[in-house]
């Protein structure tokens, strides 16, 4: 296949740059060919993997985008096949089905990038000019293949294009010995990275090790990561090695960075550079084979341009970024991830937990300051109060649960009564409820409203478990009252 600077181009006429895109969906397509069109590139469109083949073989493009899934195995294979034909072509997969196994097979075939769908338009004209004129090489024969694994527990969730450029990213760490710099708010998945990375690289057989440097004082720290000797300090009673031992071959996540004393950094930074590693209280240094992923959840950057870390251990560490975007930057990912987690919750021995429509538009709404942890917590919580298995909004936190109520008002309070279809025994109790929470908790009002005798009401609470906000002296006169005048309504 003919490179783009081989080609000729008409005196004071702009090269147009050829690209293939290979996609099964028609809007898609359309799509491509008048947005790439409208930017100066010549399109030719194709439906399935072999087309795609059938039009590369011919010469002449510039760069291939092509989706992962289609009908005659899709984009991972055409990567595979386009790769013997030219090794320097650009080669960019799409997919609505972005996750890290995706990123990991397809670096591994080849593939130049990995963009998730849906995108934008002017990113992907952005990303084809960079590849088309750094004229970038993908040499198939330097990728070593993967073995076969059972990628599906890295535990990362969601097909946002933010994750998706996540994955790959994780993908290309992969493959490298470099350190890596986790960035992200708290509880969104920094360790889940650093397992990843761990789990797909060379050293997944060797120890993955991980420590929380917030938690610890510097002295802790310092033994817990080197080790330490006997009689190095108090409570020292024999010789220990440290994390960075027992990681040997493996890797080490250290967590919190952010929070690290200047004594520390600069001994951290000292085992970066020499590979070696001086237990406290010792003078002889150890030799280690250890990969390092740092996190925090803190813009080192900006600790650094305030004096309080160290620039040289910040640039050591973050030879590759990888930032997690927040949970609310992704609500298209909550209901993959609720999804997710109420799997991984689920006991086999109870019914499958179902969310009512109401319950998952409140978890939908809601922000998420606690980011991917504070899903998980709070449907945790939503399982041990559901009944039957059955999530509904009084079962979430209520920081998520009144705000939706708020939103949505009596009516909302209605529909919950029959959203998921429950059984007649299920209505009554909840209509029951609503009665009373809308009448304070009276009963005797809420006896009038439900055209029932004091006994009926009574027994229905009791039998329901309803537990009552009533205090004393409505008590005494609920029960003073007489029932002479009061009708019987049967409700079994």
């Amino acid at each position: 296949m003919a490179s783009s600077a081989g080609r000729g181009v008409a005196e004071g006429m702009p090269y147009q740059p050829k690209i293939l895109v290979a996609d099964d969906e028609r809007s898609i397509r359309l799509m491509l060919e008048t947005g790439l069109a409208l930017n100066g590139f010549r399109v030719t469109s194709v439906r399935t993997g072999r087309e795609a083949l059938e039009a590369a073989s011919g010469g002449g493009f510039d760069a291939v985008l092509s989706d992962v899934y289609m009908p005659d195995g899709g984009g991972l294979d055409l990567v595979s096949s386009l790769r013997a034909i030219d090794p320097k072509i650009p080669v960019v997969l799409m997919t609505a089905k972005a996750s890290v196994p995706v990123a990991v097979e397809a670096v591994a075939r080849g593939a130049s990038d990995f963009i998730g769908k849906p995108f934008e338009i002017a990113a992907v004209v952005a990303l084809l000019r960079r590849y088309v004129e750094a004229q970038r090489e993908a040499d198939a024969a330097a990728v070593p293949p993967e073995p076969e694994q059972d990628f599906s527990q890295s535990g990362l969730v969601g097909r946002s294009t933010p994750m998706a450029r996540v994955y790959k990213l994780i993908a290309h760490a992969a493959r490298t010995e470099a350190t890596v710099l986790v960035l992200g708010e708290s509880g969104t998945g920094k360790e889940l990275v650093a397992h990843a990375i761990h789990d797909f690289s060379q050293r997944k057989t060797r120890p993955f090790l991980s420590v929380n440097c917030s938690g610890l004082t510097e002295t802790l720290l310092e033994s817990e990561l080197f080790g330490h000797t006997r009689g190095a300090f108090t409570g020292a009673d024999r010789d220990r090695a440290g994390l960075f031992e027992a990681a040997e071959g493996g890797t080490l996540f250290l967590d919190e960075l952010a929070s690290t004393s200047p004594a520390f950094q600069a001994s951290l930074l000292r085992v970066l550079q020499s590979g070696e590693v001086r237990r406290v209280g010792s003078t002889q240094a150890r030799r280690v084979n250890v990969r390092v992923i740092g996190a925090s959840n803190a813009p080192l950057n900006k600790l650094v341009a305030a004096g309080n870390f160290r620039a040289d251990l910040y640039y050591r560490l973050s030879v590759l970024s990888i930032e997690l975007p927040p949970l609310r930057e992704r609500p298209g990912d909550v209901e993959l991830l609720t999804n997710h987690f109420l799997q991984l919750l689920h006991s086999s021995s109870g019914p499958q937990p179902r969310l009512t429509r109401e319950a998952a538009e409140a978890l939908a709404a809601h922000d998420f300051p606690g980011n991917v942890r504070e899903l998980e917590n709070a449907l945790r919580r939503a399982l041990a109060l559901a009944s039957r298995g059955l999530i509904t909004l009084d079962c979430l936190p209520p920081e998520i649960a009144v705000r939706r109520r708020g939103h949505a008002g009596v009516f909302a309070q209605e529909q919950r009564l029959i959203s998921d279809r429950p059984t007649m025994d299920e209505l009554q109790r909840r209509y029951l409820l609503l009665t009373l929470e809308e009448n304070g908790w009276n009963r005797r009002r809420a006896a009038t409203v439900l055209n029932l005798d004091r006994r009926t009401i009574q027994r229905l609470i009791a039998r329901y478990q309803i537990q009552s906000a009533l205090d004393a002296e409505d008590e005494a006169e609920w029960e003073a009252a007489g029932d002479s005048s009061e009708r019987r309504l049967e409700t079994q």
